[in-house]
Parts: structure tokens; C-alpha cells; sequence
């Protein structure tokens, strides 16, 4: 429930912003029903209200949705039931619920991610809701700040991955510095696609 809360809150944030974007009410909603993945709606958010292309917000949000793949690769052995079935409870791999079920040597407890799964969807779903329709409520995101949303969300994410490691330093501020040098040059989305990209790559190599 700790978890459900926080989320709730980010999702009133996703849903005022998607609004001030000119997404109107049902767009977000049904994206967060659709999608159900804060990293990469902010993602697609981001690159279009900067003007970038569709294609490099979908791009954008694949690379970041692309950490789920080995962790369902993880938890399928302790998945239940036929391919649908499967298919169906494996949406439950979010990150925080992932780590949660986790009991260590690679043994994943089913029933606790499902569950710990649950109530933070209904409260990424009710939060962007709450944030459509409150929107013309509250007004200008930036004059409460709200514009830092974006940045801030990823520099959470971000200093969460710089822990584990030397290798996860260096892999970020390879990122960084690719970025940044593309920023004043390619079109709004590319910087975070190249970087992404260069930042696997990297990544993948074996450490000494």
C-alpha cells in the first residue's frame, strides 16, 4: 500500500501534465490503463511536448520498457496456468513488485507480486484520472512546479541504477555526455534514443 500511495501521487503528476500537453481527458487514461508503466509514459510525454516524432516516443519508451523482458524471463518459471494465463499475470512484473516478490537465488514468490502488483495499478489508473480531470483546476504545471516532473522522475530512476556499481557510473555518464551533445543538434526524442542505445551497448560489455 506504501507503494500504491506513492504511485497515486505520480500518477496525478503524469495526468496534469498529459493535459497541459493538449492530450485531453481520455487519452491518458487509456494509455495508463494500456501501458500501466510510469518510465515510459513520461518518456513519450517528454519527447512530444518537446516536439519530437511519434515514432521516437514509442522508441523512447521501448528502450526503457526493455528491462522487463529479462525479468519475465526471471519470474516465468514460478508463473501459473496455460500461455494466456501466463501472459495475463505476468503483467505483474513492475519493478518495485518484482523486487519485492524476489527470495533470493532466483526463487520469486507468484502470489506476493500479483498482489503487490494490484492496488498500484488502480492507483496509476485513478491518479491520471484524478490529474485529467483536475487539470483545468489546477492551472499552469509550472507555476506550481510541476514542470520538473519529468526531470526528476528520471533522476530518481537514474540514481537508482547508478548503485549498483562502478560499471552502471560509467554507463550513465556515457549517456550523459552523449545526450547532452546531441541535445542542441538532432530533433527532440533522438538525444534519449542515442543514448539509451550507446548506454547498452556499454553496459553489455564485461567488466574487468
Amino acid at each position: 500500500m506504501p507503494f500504491a500511495l506513492a504511485v497515486f501521487v505520480v500518477g496525478i503528476s503524469f495526468g496534469v501534465l498529459a493535459r497541459s500537453l493538449g492530450w485531453g481527458i481520455i487519452a491518458p487514461i487509456v494509455f495508463s490503463v494500456i501501458a500501466f508503466s510510469g518510465s515510459a509514459q513520461f518518456a513519450v510525454a517528454a519527447v512530444l511536448g518537446a516536439g519530437g516524432s511519434v515514432i521516437a516516443a514509442i522508441l523512447a519508451a521501448v528502450l526503457l520498457n526493455a528491462r522487463f523482458g529479462p525479468m519475465g524471463v526471471a519470474v516465468a518459471p514460478y508463473l501459473k496456468g496455460g500461455p494466456l494465463r501466463r501472459a495475463l499475470e505476468g503483467q505483474a512484473v513492475v519493478d518495485s513488485s518484482w523486487a519485492l516478490a524476489s527470495r533470493g537465488g532466483g526463487r520469486f514468490d507468484r502470489e506476493f507480486m500479483i498482489g503487490a502488483t494490484v492496488p498500484q495499478a488502480f492507483a496509476w489508473i485513478f491518479g491520471t484520472a484524478i490529474g485529467t480531470v483536475g487539470g483545468d483546476f489546477i492551472g499552469d504545471p509550472e507555476r506550481l512546479g510541476l514542470d520538473v516532473i519529468f526531470p526528476a522522475f528520471f533522476l530518481v530512476l537514474l540514481v537508482e541504477e547508478i548503485r549498483g556499481g562502478r560499471r552502471a557510473v560509467v554507463v550513465a555518464l556515457v549517456a550523459a555526455v552523449l545526450a547532452l551533445t546531441l541535445v542542441p543538434f538532432a530533433p527532440p526524442g533522438v538525444p534519449v534514443i542515442a543514448a539509451a542505445c550507446m548506454a547498452a551497448l556499454v553496459g553489455l560489455r564485461r567488466s574487468p
